[in-house]
């Protein structure tokens, strides 16, 4: 266990269940919108974590409706729910890789996913969106573009562990693939 990460997931449940995170105070009115950047060799730690808080979270704050995100399952429920999971599969084997990442930019676009996950959480009902697993959908889904193709359609507090850097201005992610700029969101915990 990383205990400097542990030291700033441990103020993650003050600061999402403050007042001032989820009014939005304090934002100039910005967009709530957060990113919780940690090295990506911790990523089990994070996981855990995030277990952690979700049950936290509903035995002692029941009054705030939280929602979580796993990408990786949210894009395996939605190419199932459109029957090309299976022949994602199958077009893999017989193109490979690079043939299934071409194949799937169209039915993955943000401007389809987004509304799918919005729809699935019911994030208009919620109080705070917390999304996790942008590592595993990599390349096929990019945090910049989930990220703007969010602003149109989520006024809730929402917050995106990213396994990499975030500098306010640059996301990096896995710490090597630069991203392109994205300045909407907000550091949750430095």
């Amino acid at each position: 266990m990383n205990t400097e990460l542990q030291q700033r997931l441990n103020q993650i449940h003050e600061k999402i269940t403050s007042e001032e995170f989820l009014t939005g105070k304090r934002l100039g009115g910005d967009l709530s919108f957060w990113i919780f950047d940690y090295s990506p060799q911790h990523e089990l730690q994070v996981r855990e974590y995030i277990e952690f808080l979700k049950q936290t979270m509903s035995q002692k704050q029941a009054n705030i409706k939280l929602a979580h995100v796993d990408l990786l399952e949210l894009v395996s429920n939605y190419l199932k729910d459109r029957n090309f999971l299976e022949k994602s599969f199958q077009m893999e084997k017989r193109k490979g890789s690079e043939g299934l990442l071409s194949a799937l930019k169209g039915p993955i676009h943000t401007d389809k996913l987004t509304p799918y996950l919005v729809e699935n959480i019911k994030a208009n009902d919620q109080d705070v969106v917390l999304v996790s697993g942008i590592g595993s959908v990599w390349p096929v889904l990019r945090a910049h573009n989930l990220l703007n193709s969010l602003h149109a359609r989520l006024n809730k507090p929402f917050v995106l562990f990213y396994p990499g850097g975030y500098d306010g201005q640059t996301l990096s992610l896995f710490n090597r693939v630069k991203n392109n700029h994205y300045y909407r969101a907000f550091r949750l915990v430095p």
